[in-house]
C-alpha cells in the first residue's frame, strides 16, 4: 500500500517533479563531470608533467657536498667518482618500479673535435663536450624481463633532425649550435679525441653524424653519442657520472615531507607505500649502492602545486553544483508542500501520524533523487568525455564508484534541500486545514 501511495503521488503534479528532476540532473551532471575528471586528472597530469623532464637526479655519494640556497641545490658534480652501469636494472625492482617511466645515465667527456681522417693527431681542433647516454636502450632487468629506456624518456623536449644514434655503432648527434658553427650535417664523419696520459697519445674515435639535436640548452654546443662510446673515450668502461630519472609521483603533503627516520613503523609503512617523490628516491637509493638520489625540486614542486590547484578547482565546482541543486530542490519541495496542504491534512485526519506523513514525502523525494541522479550521471559522463578529450586528450573511463557516489549525493542533496519543507508538513494540524484556515 505504501509503495502504491508513493508511486501514485510521484505520477501527479508532473510540473513540480520535472523542475525538481531537472535541477537535480543538472547539478549531478556537473558533479559527475568534475568527479570523473578529478579522479582521472592526477594520472593524466602526471603523464603530461613528464614532458617537463626528469624529476630525480642520481650522482655518486662521494660527490655530495651540501650547498642549498633558497631551496635550489647548487652542489657541484665533480669528476671524483663514478657509478656502475650494471646496477641500473635494479631500478625496475623497487616497490614503485611501475612509476618509473624512464631513466638515462650520462657520462660527459671533454674532448677535441676535428674533421680529418683518424690519426694520432687532430688538425683544426675544436674543444667540445661529448655526452654519452642511452637512446632506446634495451635494459635487462634482474627478473629476466627487458625494459626499453633512454634520453627520449627523460628529456622529451629534445628534438632531433635526422635520427638518434644506435647502440653498438659509432654514431652521434651534434648540437644545433655546434652544427651551425662548424657547418656539420647528417652523413658527415667527425673525429673526437681525448688525451690518454697513460700512453701519452691522443685517442681518436671517428663518429658518423646521424642527426642534429636541438634542446635550448648547453647540449646545443655538444656532441651526444652512446654511453659505450663515451666510456671508451673516458676510459671508464661500464660506468657513468649522472643518472636522470623521470617518475610519476603524488604531490607531497605535510605527511609526505616528514623525515622517515622519525616515523612510527605504521606511519613509515604508509609513507613508504605512497608514491611521494621522496619515497621513490629512498627506494632508489636502497638498490643503488654508493649513490646519492636528489629530487629536482623545481620540477617536483611545480607539478605538485599545479595538480593541487586543479583538484581544488574541480572540488569547488562540485560543491557549487551540489549547493545549487539543494537550493532548487528546497524551493520546489516547499512549493509542493504548500499545494498539498489539504492532502496532508486529510491523511492526518484519517489517522496518519507525523512520522508516517514525513516518511511518505521523503520516499517520494528519494525516488525523484534516484531518477534525477541517474539522468544527471548520464549527462555528466558525456560532459566529462568532452572536457577530458579537449583538455587532456583522453576521456575518463566509466566508473561504478562515481555512479554510486552520484546517486548517493543526489539522495543526500534531496533530503537536505527538502528537510525544512518536510518538517513543516509533518507538523501540520488537520483541523485548521480542513476548515480552510
Amino acid at each position: 500500500m505504501f509503495l502504491r501511495l508513493v508511486a501514485d503521488s510521484f505520477s501527479r503534479r508532473p510540473r513540480h517533479k520535472l523542475l525538481t528532476g531537472a535541477a537535480l540532473a543538472l547539478g549531478m551532471a556537473v558533479a559527475t563531470a568534475a568527479l570523473s575528471v578529478s579522479l582521472d586528472v592526477g594520472d593524466r597530469l602526471a603523464h603530461e608533467f613528464r614532458s617537463l623532464g626528469a624529476n630525480l637526479l642520481v650522482t655518486p655519494q662521494a660527490d655530495s657536498l651540501p650547498l642549498e640556497i633558497g631551496g635550489v641545490d647548487y652542489r657541484p658534480v665533480n669528476a671524483g667518482a663514478y657509478l656502475p652501469e650494471s646496477d641500473l636494472g635494479k631500478l625496475k625492482t623497487i616497490f614503485w618500479r611501475n612509476n618509473i617511466v624512464g631513466f638515462a645515465p650520462v657520462l660527459e667527456v671533454s674532448a677535441q673535435l676535428g674533421r680529418e681522417s683518424p690519426s694520432t693527431d687532430l688538425s683544426d681542433r675544436t674543444d667540445v663536450t661529448v655526452i654519452g647516454t642511452w637512446s632506446q636502450h634495451e635494459l635487462r632487468v634482474p627478473d629476466g624481463s627487458t625494459y626499453v629506456t633512454g634520453i627520449e624518456r627523460t628529456n622529451p623536449w629534445w628534438t632531433v633532425r635526422g635520427r638518434w644514434f644506435l647502440k653498438g655503432k659509432a654514431e652521434c648527434v651534434v648540437g644545433a649550435s655546434l652544427a651551425r658553427r662548424l657547418n656539420l650535417n647528417t652523413a658527415d664523419v667527425i673525429n673526437v679525441g681525448v688525451f690518454d696520459p697513460t700512453k701519452m697519445v691522443q685517442v681518436v674515435r671517428p663518429l658518423s653524424v646521424v642527426g642534429v639535436l636541438s634542446t635550448g640548452g648547453a647540449e646545443d654546443q655538444a656532441v651526444v653519442t652512446s654511453l659505450s662510446e663515451a666510456q671508451e673515450l673516458a676510459r671508464r668502461p661500464g660506468e657513468y657520472r649522472k643518472l636522470y630519472v623521470s617518475a610519476l609521483t603524488k604531490p607531497e603533503d605535510d605527511f609526505g615531507r616528514r623525515d622517515p627516520n622519525t616515523l612510527a613503523p605504521a606511519d613509515y609503512e604508509r609513507w613508504y607505500c605512497t608514491p611521494y617523490i621522496s619515497s621513490i628516491a629512498l627506494q632508489m637509493k636502497q638498490v643503488l649502492p654508493g649513490a646519492d638520489v636528489r629530487v629536482i625540486r623545481r620540477v617536483a614542486d611545480g607539478e605538485g602545486a599545479i595538480l593541487t590547484r586543479v583538484r581544488i578547482l574541480l572540488w569547488l565546482v562540485t560543491f557549487a553544483s551540489l549547493l545549487a541543486a539543494a537550493l532548487a530542490v528546497g524551493a520546489s519541495s516547499a512549493a509542493s508542500v504548500i499545494e498539498r496542504r489539504t492532502e496532508i491534512g486529510l491523511m492526518k485526519a484519517l489517522g496518519a501520524g507525523s512520522g508516517a506523513v514525513g516518511f511518505l514525502l521523503a520516499a517520494e523525494q528519494l525516488l525523484l533523487a534516484l531518477v534525477g541522479g541517474g539522468l544527471g550521471y548520464s549527462l555528466g559522463i558525456l560532459l566529462a568525455r568532452v572536457v577530458g578529450q579537449k583538455i587532456f586528450g583522453a576521456a575518463p573511463a566509466f566508473s561504478f564508484l562515481v555512479l554510486a557516489v552520484i546517486v548517493g549525493l543526489a539522495a543526500i542533496v534531496t533530503l537536505i534541500g527538502s528537510a525544512i519543507p518536510l518538517r513543516r508538513a509533518s507538523r501540520y494540524e488537520p483541523a485548521p486545514i480542513l476548515r480552510g484556515e
